[in-house]
């Protein structure tokens, strides 16, 4: 049974200031390598074989980091995980946008991916990860725009707005995936772990 972990990557500037960064590359704050390094030494009790990362800078700082503390091999970096392209939104805070085009700003073209284009490039890599990794578990470093998407488009309704550094995990069944575990923030405050079952 393959089983994918969804990590989201640490905080970065940019998460502070509300602003949206889509495929901007930003760095992670010290904060977010903190996050990161709490993850790490929480993963270093499970067995996990290998992480996964997006190439922007943010994830695959967070990915390096787990790496370090957890012994868990860093297998590289995947394009197919970065976060959604927003287009001329990228840069630009909640109320900038608001400003320039409106509270509907999502339902207008402005370069921003589409749910069909972002779960295309999903569908590709999950079907290459299960031929190249099949029973095996694999960490995936990515970001919450990105894994919220792909959980919709695998019919589970996520609730809570996904954390910096939050696990995730999905278990391959003979049917499809099936959601174990959201949004755990156990590695930083035991109280805000979510799990699906209650």
């Amino acid at each position: 049974m393959t089983t994918i972990g969804f990590i989201r990557h640490g905080s970065t500037e940019w998460n502070l200031l509300g602003k949206l960064q889509g495929q901007l590359d930003t760095d992670l704050t010290e904060e977010g390598r903190e996050q990161a390094r709490l993850l790490g030494l929480r993963l270093a009790g499970e067995s996990w074989t290998g992480i996964i990362s997006s190439d922007l800078r943010r994830a695959q700082e967070t990915g390096m980091i787990v790496a370090e503390q957890s012994g868990i091999p860093f297998l590289g970096t995947d394009a197919r995980l970065r976060e959604r392209r927003y287009g001329l939104a990228e840069g630009t805070t909640a109320a900038e946008r608001e400003e320039r085009w409106g509270t509907e700003w999502k339902l207008l073209d402005i370069g921003q991916e589409t749910d069909d284009e972002l779960l295309a490039r999903w569908s590709e890599l999950e079907q290459e990860l299960l031929r190249t990794y099949p029973n095996e578990r694999l960490l995936l470093i990515s970001h919450g725009g990105f894994i919220v998407q792909v959980l919709k488009g695998l019919q589970m309704n996520p609730e809570a707005f996904l954390q910096n550094t939050s696990l995730t995990i999905l278990l391959r069944k003979d049917q499809g995936w099936e959601l174990e575990l959201y949004n755990c923030l156990r590695h930083l405050d035991s109280e805000t772990s979510i799990s699906a079952q209650g």
